[in-house]
């Protein structure tokens, strides 16, 4: 099967012109229109097929494919029916190699060496896993090749010299190269910089070819990255054409663009755009084609890139200060214009932390972030549990209103350390963003924050006061229009900009150091926590509780006590309407092993590897995955996670309100009343600390908003 890729690439080189390879997604835009469309473009003159595995969640294309992968969903396509349709292409004549592409999750729920022999069956040639680490990459590939299949891997503007070497050392057919950062879709212009970024690639490619896509959407793009690459790829704009047509016309579509941008057939135009080569090599002052976000010099990597041929996987532990992985969980699952960015990002932190001035710095601005926070009895609370002692870590009264700007105010010296101009955020209950908005603020930064609409919808509030202090709100209206909706666009936009931006993620989760980082800067919670109660009551808690969402306050929370055993560790997740209904968010408690935003951990799944539509009454926890370390820890036993109710988060935040005058966060809520029930097995000279991660007033208009429907549940009537 890789024989025929490079073959393939063999043949073209000898008939003296480019292989032209073209994407579509399975079952777009209907399942029983795929195989016409596959021999359409085999028809028009394509030697080589990209065959895409839809997927709930890919985080490196933009809105054209994105929209074709949401629409096969739709459509009921699975891997398994993805590759049935290869297959019925195959019997119905299609004689080019097709490369299946996409990304890693659905593979992983299929089972690697399953999916490998069974796409060798369908009649696939080759595969391309958007985002793979190098690790994972290995292990793939050798499943591969003892099935005679090939592995194509990816290589972007922002890779480093090390990292080139690497890839290009494990390619077997070819060499996919991404033209331009950022996300697929089709462009008006090239990028002057793709013939440095091609000759760099070539310096270690050898004899390999390399095959350039994204941006690519025109004959006169065809004809001018032709003089430069082996192959070109096209797969936005062919979708677009697909999309355009109607049914019954989209075979016929496909192979009349086809045969239009690679000469075969069809007219010549009588215009063209001056091709790449030719501008420069015309041009009177000559730019220097040198990516702003490349990594070279000095790498400890660089000579080690053979050993992939050897079957050897880079030590980067040996390396990093801080592991990647949590047992079998975190790691770095992104696109490859991603990666380097994340070392750029991992050896900043790493600096910062180990530099005491770094320190002084985050430390002066504690009374400005309200540090550090109380921590009282709350007598009522504990008299109405009539158990165990219960504590509150008030991290509601820090400046903002959450845990929040303990990170926001972190990560913002890290970019201002690495040189960004702007910084971008995720958030959900608007909390993360208006932390981030305000550290933005403080510090003259632009800001944007990527919100779903959903959650702009139930937290204007907190949309205002992030308007208000300066910052733009993007409101994300695809997919469930929640939190992770707004990670997978915040994703997006940074990718395009990693020269000036850095991505403040808020939660315990995304590629490493990204969970780290946020468990080092929340981990004062634990820390004075610890601190605090030793000081009041000569011991430690015997528990400590905290909400679960993505993780953020939680791990900051149980960190510090991590190494005590006498104390529990209970983290409370969203319920939503019942774990053994879909409408919930209770990762850890309903959820499997998988892969989401960069990161293998816990997460909300189908059967065949798509993530599912999450639901709870608070926005902050309304999320599909958690962080990895909290998946260890239920892995390991360490900490128990149990998951409350939208009314039991309810009855949590009326009990707090009425017995200690205290208005909660409903993320905070679910805590409540985990600990209440936690109280109640516990004897009065037993502890329990919560965090209290968020105050209450974003939250009064959903509560009142889910009064009627939720209030009878518990006992509760407001009306007036």
């Amino acid at each position: 099967m890789t024989d025929k890729l490079k073959s393939t690439f063999a043949r073209c080189k000898a008939e003296g012109r480019n292989a032209f390879v073209t994407f579509v997604t399975a079952g777009y835009p209907k399942p029983e229109t795929t195989v016409d469309i596959l021999k359409g473009m085999e028809a028009g003159g394509v030697d080589i097929i990209e065959l895409g595995l839809p997927f709930t969640d890919p985080i490196g294309d933009g809105p054209t494919i994105q929209k074709s992968n949401t629409i096969a969903l739709e459509n009921g396509v699975t891997t398994a029916q993805t590759l049935e349709l290869l297959r019925e292409a195959r019997k119905a004549g299609l004689q080019i190699p097709v490369v299946l592409m996409g990304y890693y999750n659905p593979i992983l729920a299929y089972g690697e060496e399953k999916f490998v022999k069974d796409a060798k069956d369908a009649g696939a040639n080759g595969f391309i896993v958007v985002d793979f680490p190098p690790e994972e990459a290995l292990k793939f590939r050798k499943i591969c090749t003892a099935e005679g299949m090939s592995y194509i891997p990816l290589v972007a503007p922002s890779t480093s010299e090390s990292r080139l070497k690497l890839l290009a050392s494990i390619a077997d057919s070819f060499i996919y190269v991404v033209s331009r950062m950022g996300t697929t879709g089709a462009l008006g212009s090239l990028s002057a910089d793709l013939p440095t970024l091609c000759a760099r690639v070539r310096k270690y490619a050898g004899e390999t070819p390399i095959a350039v896509g994204f941006g690519v959407s025109t004959r006169e793009h065809f004809l001018s990255v032709g003089e430069i690459a082996d192959g070109i790829v096209i797969g936005s704009r062919l979708v677009t054409v697909i999309g355009e047509s109607k049914l019954e016309d989209a075979a016929g579509a496909t192979k009349k663009f086809c045969s239009e941008i690679c000469g075969r057939t069809g007219p010549e135009t009588f215009t063209r755009e001056v091709g790449i080569v030719e501008s420069i090599a015309k041009a009177t002052t000559t730019k220097v084609a040198t990516p702003s976000a490349v990594i070279t010099g000095g790498d400890p990597n660089a000579e080690l890139a053979t050993n992939f041929l050897n079957g050897v996987v880079l030590d980067e532990e040996k390396r990093r200060q801080f592991p990647a992985r949590f047992g079998v969980y975190g790691g770095q699952y992104v696109p490859e214009s991603l990666f380097d960015a994340l070392v750029e990002l991992e050896r900043g932190f790493e600096e910062a932390v180990n530099d005491p001035a770094f320190w002084e710095e985050y430390r002066s601005y504690y009374h400005y972030i309200g540090r550090p926070s109380s921590l009282h009895l709350a007598p009522r609370l504990s008299e109405y549990a009539g158990g165990a002692k219960i504590w509150l870590k008030r991290e509601d009264l820090n400046h903002t209103g959450s845990h929040k700007i303990n990170n926001a105010l972190g990560q913002i010296l890290i970019a201002k350390r690495l040189g960004k101009t702007e910084v971008i955020a995720e958030t959900g209950a608007g909390q993360h963003g208006v932390a981030t908005a305000t550290m933005a603020a403080k510090f003259g930064m632009k800001c944007t924050i990527y919100m779903g609409a959903e959650d702009v919808r139930r937290q204007a509030l907190n949309v205002f006061r992030i308007k208000l202090l300066g910052a733009q709100v993007v409101a994300v209206e695809s997919g469930t229009r929640t939190l992770r909706d707004a990670v997978n666009e915040a994703l997006r936009a940074w990718v395009t900009n990693l020269s000036s931006t850095h991505f403040i993620i808020g939660s315990a989760i995304g590629p490493h150091p990204y969970p780290t980082i946020v468990r080092t800067f929340q981990s004062i919670i634990g820390r004075e926590t610890k601190e605090q109660f030793y000081a009041i009551n000569k011991r430690l808690p015997d528990a400590v509780v905290a909400c679960v969402g993505g993780g953020s306050n939680s791990v900051g929370m149980f960190y510090p006590f991590a190494e005590e055993q006498s104390v529990k560790l209970l983290g409370v997740e969203a319920g939503g309407e019942g774990v053994d209904t879909p409408r919930h968010s209770a990762t850890i408690t309903g959820g499997s092993v998988g892969v989401l935003h960069g990161v293998k951990t816990y997460v909300l799944q189908n059967e065949d590897g798509q993530i599912t539509d999450t639901h709870s009454v608070s926005a902050g926890l309304d999320y599909p995955g958690v962080g990895p370390e909290l998946s260890m820890w239920k892995d390991t036993g360490r900490a128990q996670f149990i998951a409350a109710t939208d009314s039991q988060a309810l009855q949590g935040f009326r009990l707090l309100a009425q017995l200690e005058g205290i208005i909660p966060a409903l993320e905070s809520s679910h805590a409540v009343y985990g600990a209440i029930e936690l109280a109640k097995t516990m004897s009065p000279d037993h502890n329990i600390v919560i965090c209290l991660s968020g105050r209450g007033d974003k939250d009064v208009e959903s509560v009142a908003e889910n009064l009627p429907k939720l209030g009878p549940e518990i006992g509760w009537d407001l009306r007036f």
